[in-house]
């Protein structure tokens, strides 16, 4: 084919991707073309600000490892993560959801635990904090016999594959709902902590001036045959970056009350001030398939 001028190349270019095979990855191709023709023209792009920006295409790549997801990353800081999770949750969009950001740091298998044991695998100093969650299908029944996978960051703002001083596996388990749709264990209260800022992520959240601490949260992926997979976060109620959060992550529904005690706690040797969090999931029909993990 021989191209005329700028408007006969994206008709070429569409055309092409219209003799695509599978249906919807012909939606997604012919869609994806004529948006990105589209924002070329719109912003004028010039030739340096194109190289500059197959260099950063490239970076991402080369800056994400076993332990480091940068496009991940940067998905969540374009606000694109969390646009995806709010349009396929929450009846398509339409109602409020416990859905959000599977985040960079999930490993898949974490160690079965018992209702009412610990994630502490090694010496964490922090608040102690007992979580009761409880997971309902949408008329409010209680799903029994579903996986909860629990992980979050160390009171320093640190998950155990990025801090040697952590066990593997500490302050992650995987629990299993009881016939109320209950699980329960004991931890110690998240912290915030800094996104990776020395590649690409971090020339854009300084380029923009903004800060890169998310606000403390707790991880829960909950997972049932008929249910689909519930990824979420339930952040810390008093956390000042609630509403600067550089991954656009929060919610109103999953703010959550991480409640305070200074009297003596459930627990026989759990020193006080401890922390107390009751929430509750509500998990749909679907498929339950597990998210494909972000690192090794």
């Amino acid at each position: 084919m021989i191209i005329r001028d700028h408007q006969h190349l994206t008709e070429t270019a569409l055309a092409v991707m219209e003799k695509t095979p599978d249906p919807r990855l012909r939606e997604i191709l012919v869609a994806l073309v004529k948006h990105l023709h589209s924002f070329v023209r719109e912003v004028k792009l010039t030739e340096p600000e194109f190289q500059n920006a197959l260099a950063i295409i490239n970076s991402i790549g080369q800056q994400s490892s076993d332990t480091h997801n940068e496009a991940s990353v940067l998905a969540g800081s374009l606000g694109v993560s969390p646009l995806v999770c709010l349009l396929n949750n929450g009846n398509n969009g339409t109602t409020e959801t416990t859905a959000n950001l599977l985040g960079p740091f999930w490993r898949m298998n974490a160690p079965r635990v018992e209702n009412g044991d610990t994630l502490l695998r090694s010496p964490t100093p922090g608040p102690p904090m007992f979580v009761n969650g409880q997971v309902k299908d949408p008329q409010g029944n209680p799903v029994v016999g579903a996986d909860a996978d629990i992980w979050h960051s160390s009171p320093v703002g640190l998950y155990e594959q990025q801090d040697p001083e952590q066990a593997e596996w500490n302050l992650r388990g995987m629990f299993k709902t009881n016939e109320e749709g209950r699980f329960w264990f004991r931890s110690v209260r998240p912290a915030g902590y800094p996104l990776p800022v020395e590649g690409v992520v971090g020339d854009l959240l300084r380029a923009q001036q903004r800060q890169h601490y998310r606000p403390a949260h707790l991880h829960v992926m909950i997972v049932k045959p008929g249910f689909k997979t519930l990824i979420s976060q339930v952040y810390v109620h008093d956390d000042p970056l609630l509403d600067k959060d550089p991954q656009f992550g929060v919610t109103r529904a999953l703010v959550g009350d991480y409640v305070r005690h200074d009297e003596a706690a459930p627990e026989p040797g759990v020193p006080s001030p401890w922390y107390s969090l009751d929430f509750n999931f509500t998990i749909e029909p679907g498929e339950s398939r597990l998210p494909r993990p972000p690192i090794k």
